[in-house]
């Protein structure tokens, strides 16, 4: 058989080279890495819509409670007066049991409640006291919405 100039190799890829899987396990990593960064924040912003519901449901039943007894439980009594008749003057007459728990804020701590209002411009204040847990302009209650500033 005559060699000819171009003879044909034949090579057979029997696999990846390692710097094809380097280079895409990189490209995963770099993907992966921005997908975590982006969602970093949206547990906080779910926490704090949780915050604004549970608000808007106390408020709802703090209504009610209002249009049986004519007033809203005192500071003192609490949003307590709303899961068992208050023991603390002025006991209401026509007690209604309205929730069956005070419910907890997104980081499982009691909501806070004033009567009169301090910050709301609203009859009482409900609020949680955010991820701190202690009172600050980073507080969500009935005064400020989810992803509004701090700003009171």
């Amino acid at each position: 058989m005559k060699a000819t100039k171009f003879q044909h190799v034949h090579r057979h890829h029997g696999g990846f080279t390692l710097i094809e899987i380097v280079l895409v396990l990189t490209i995963i990593s770099v993907l992966v890495g921005t997908v975590i960064y982006m969602m970093r924040g949206t547990d906080d912003v779910a926490r704090e819509m949780r915050v604004e519901s549970d608000v808007k449901l106390v408020t709802t039943q703090l209504k009610l409670y209002e249009a049986r007894n004519f007033q809203p439980p005192t500071t003192e009594q609490g949003l307590m007066a709303l899961v068992s008749r208050p023991d603390k003057e002025p006991i209401p007459e026509r007690w209604t049991q309205l929730l069956e728990e005070v419910p907890k804020d997104s980081w499982n701590r009691p909501y806070q409640y004033l009567y009169p209002a301090v910050r709301s411009g609203q009859k009482y204040d409900i609020f949680s006291l955010g991820a701190d847990g202690v009172e600050s302009d980073d507080d969500l209650g009935n005064w400020k919405k989810a992803g509004e500033g701090s700003e009171k």
